[in-house]
């Protein structure tokens, strides 16, 4: 059995991509989920597989508020950070982003400005001095037009959402279509699609905070890791890449076997230091356009493992840094440093202005494709 082999074994047992589907029907339901500050009505959506497993999605910000899937006795527990209502995801207390889609530009663009076709674009500095996740009004902050999907072995929201030549400054008329699939065998499938009329730049993900022994249940500082990465793209204090690849051998970035997320995070290291933590965008071994693993979690406390897949090429490793319990979140619960981790599936931050990295280039006749898997097992 080779290293890889063994470390996947070691964490999560068979935790096997496998979209089929058990015997069942599952379900999806809404209700009101509150209005905006502008008096718009906004609405939650609950999928339900065949075993009981929950995913609830607001239309607001395409946000997964909720994600209730057994621990190793069965029970359900909710495990991404979120809130109750609305009105404090449209308020982005904290500047979290809990759970919402993210673009135009998901990550960063260095000092807020790119070139394309000969023509600087400069967007909005809302994380100065850069411009992150779309800019002030991103798409986390949009109300998406929703649509059920209710078919035999899955259940799904289909979300699209047009954006204007110019919104944020971005260039193109971008139709943007999201498919949130649930399936009987415990998979969160999310399928991104856009096209433009004019040359443009895209980088989509979502922003889920993970915490597997249960949202606002301590930190994810015990949780094991493995990432499927031989080097991440270091970062300067604020955040942006340096333009090279830094191998992740002999570093505090070495998850390629099952490791606790806290093991090394208070490490001497200057990338942690730059990220405060784990914030960093680790380099998925090349795998063309297929869906392939890219990170595995799992809890010892409630025997949840989380297998991660995607199509995109890097995956943003988050823990939750600059969370400090002055949010409250959802059951009354408030979210500490390190309440939890995202693994956002994406291109590298700051690719329009580094054309070494992988293209985030959109144009005319071209369509947009990627898809990312979450499959919820336990052992």
């Amino acid at each position: 059995m080779n290293k890889a082999v063994s470390a996947i074994s070691a964490i999560a047992g068979t935790a096997i991509l496998c979209l089929g589907a058990s015997a069942g029907t599952p379900t999806i339901t809404s209700k009101p989920f509150g209005n905006l500050p502008d008096g718009r009505a906004t609405t939650l959506y609950t999928l339900t597989n065949s075993d009981g497993m929950q995913v609830s999605i607001t239309n607001f910000g395409g946000i997964v508020t909720s994600i209730k899937t057994p621990d190793r006795k069965g029970n359900l527990g909710d495990v991404v950070l979120g809130y109750d209502r609305v009105d404090n995801y449209a308020k982005g207390l904290g500047g979290t982003y809990f759970g919402a889609l993210i673009g135009r530009y998901a990550n960063r663009i260095a000092r807020g400005k790119f070139t394309l076709d000969g023509k600087t674009y400069h967007l909005a500095i809302n994380n100065p001095p850069n411009t992150l996740h779309g800019g002030k009004i991103g798409f986390d902050k949009k109300l998406w037009t929703a649509k059920e999907i209710n078919d035999r072995n899955s259940v799904g929201l289909d979300l699209t959402y047009f954006s204007k030549d110019g919104e944020e400054n971005f260039p193109g008329n971008l139709n943007v279509h999201v498919i949130y699939t649930l399936t009987n065998n415990g998979s969160l499938k999310i399928d991104y699609s856009a096209v433009t009329d004019k040359d443009t730049v895209i980088n989509l993900t979502n922003h889920s905070y993970f915490n597997l022994n249960g949202a606002g249940n301590g930190t994810i500082l015990g949780q094991k890791l493995i990432i499927f990465s031989d080097a991440i793209t270091p970062i300067d204090a604020t955040s942006i890449p340096t333009g090279g690849l830094e191998s992740v051998t002999g570093t505090p970035f070495d998850f390629r076997s099952p490791t606790e997320i806290g093991k090394r995070i208070d490490q001497n290291d200057p990338q942690l230091k730059n990220g405060h933590g784990y914030d960093h965008n680790f380099v998925l071994r090349p795998h063309g356009n297929s869906l392939a693993l890219a990170a595995i979690a799992y809890s010892p406390e409630t025997g949840r493992v989380l297998s991660e897949y995607t199509t995109q090429p890097g995956v943003q490793l988050y823990t939750g840094n600059f969370l400090d319990g002055t949010i409250t979140g959802k059951y009354g619960r408030k979210y500490p440093k390190h309440a939890a981790f995202c693994l956002e599936t994406q291109h590298f931050p700051d690719s329009p202005n580094r054309p070494s990295f992988p293209t985030t280039e959109l144009k005319p006749g071209e369509v947009y494709s990627e898809h990312t898997v979450y499959r919820f097992t336990t052992r």
